[in-house]
């Protein structure tokens, strides 16, 4: 976010609908601010909207077969696209229904920075070398930059780029401007923010002012807002968008297992993580499964407004009775996914992974074979 790769932010956490910060930023780039597009529409109801006015997609290390809620909904939408090019490491679900897919490099092929969850801005150096053929997700933007008629502009070299954007987020609550290459190695990484030197005399000294320390801490002295004093807002509670019923009458619950990560896309494919996490289950309440006559590792079914999964049952007193657990790492028939409930936040147009209603039932095993 920091780096405005939301589609509705500018670098440096700047907002798009800023006149000052577009004015700034597109000084950056040399490019009219006028140029510069408005707020776009946030990653479901872009998804949502494929195959009708977006006809064409470029995905970049992401697999939304697997990770979008509706993602049985979400898979016919990649493939009413015209085109889809996907660039990866590994063949991902996505990838695999892709018209072209370009392998890129993978962290450890590439030099470059990662800012951690403190906001430490860290030098990663390459630790291999890629194999032929592989590109950098830089040189796919700057080749297609240019055969789109934009011959100035997205750099191949990393510390380059970082360079863009010292300058583009220079003066934003997220500032990098007073962090380079050269103090990220010789200082273990720097926090943001961290504005770059005025280089006056700092009033007392007679010297000019040396570099910022970084912020180990935000806000300790004021907040990101114009008078530096904080904003309360009054929040109601409002419900899930769905709600247990006669039809669906069991919470459903998403999240994830230590042995996996994310869509699973790269995880899977380790032999010891699959032996720890071989694939999806269903938690669920031993007076649930009672209910329902299922004993520990019995296929289970659930069922969502938006489709049906199916599990082995992993019984535990640790779940509430009228709630179930899958995580999400899957694709195919035990995708968590495809119950999931696209409903969105009014404010941060996050959807509703976290909650929706369900029913359970045994699963015969000749249908589960």
């Amino acid at each position: 976010r920091e780096h405005g790769q939301k589609a509705d932010q500018l670098p440096g956490y700047r907002k798009l609908t800023d006149p000052a910060a577009r004015r700034h930023v597109a000084g950056v780039w040399g490019v009219d601010p006028d140029s510069l597009p408005g707020p776009g529409r946030s990653a479901y109801e872009l998804l949502d909207a494929l195959g009708t006015d977006i006809r064409s997609l470029l995905v970049m290390g992401s697999n939304p077969v697997v990770s979008a809620p509706r993602a049985a909904h979400v898979e016919e939408r990649l493939r009413s696209l015209d085109f889809l090019a996907v660039c990866d490491v590994v063949l991902s679900e996505t990838a695999a229904l892709a018209d072209v897919v370009l392998p890129v490099t993978q962290w450890a092929e590439e030099t470059g920075t990662t800012t951690n969850l403190e906001g430490r801005v860290l030098l990663r150096r390459r630790a291999i070398t890629p194999p032929e053929g592989v590109r950098s997700d830089l040189e796919v933007l700057h080749e297609l930059a240019g055969r789109l008629g934009v011959e100035k502009g997205f750099p191949t070299r990393p510390e380059e780029v970082f360079d863009e954007l010292r300058r583009a987020s220079a003066g934003g609550p997220a500032d990098y401007s007073g962090i380079d290459y050269r103090r990220l190695a010789e200082e273990n990484g720097v926090f943001w923010p961290c504005p770059a030197p005025a280089g006056a005399d700092d009033g007392r000294t007679g010297r000019a002012a040396g570099p910022h320390p970084g912020t180990p801490r935000l806000f300790l002295d004021r907040f990101a807002t114009d008078d530096g004093r904080a904003r309360f807002a009054p929040v109601a509670h409002r419900p899930s968008a769905e709600e247990p019923d006669d039809a669906y009458p069991v919470l459903l619950t998403t999240g994830r297992v230590v042995a996996q990560y994310q869509s699973g896309a790269q995880t899977r494919r380790v032999e010891e993580l699959n032996a720890a996490a071989p694939g999806p289950f269903v938690e669920l309440h031993p007076r649930l499964a009672a209910r329902l006559g299922a004993a520990e590792g019995d296929p289970v079914a659930v069922v969502s407004r938006r489709g049906r999964a199916v599990a082995p049952a992993r019984i535990t007193p640790g779940i509430r009775p009228d709630t179930v657990f899958m995580p999400f790492h899957w694709p195919g028939e035990g995708r968590a996914n495809t119950l999931t409930n696209p409903a969105l936040d009014p404010t941060s147009r996050m959807p509703e992974f976290k909650v929706c209603a369900v029913r359970v039932e045994a699963v015969e095993a000749v249908e589960a074979r």
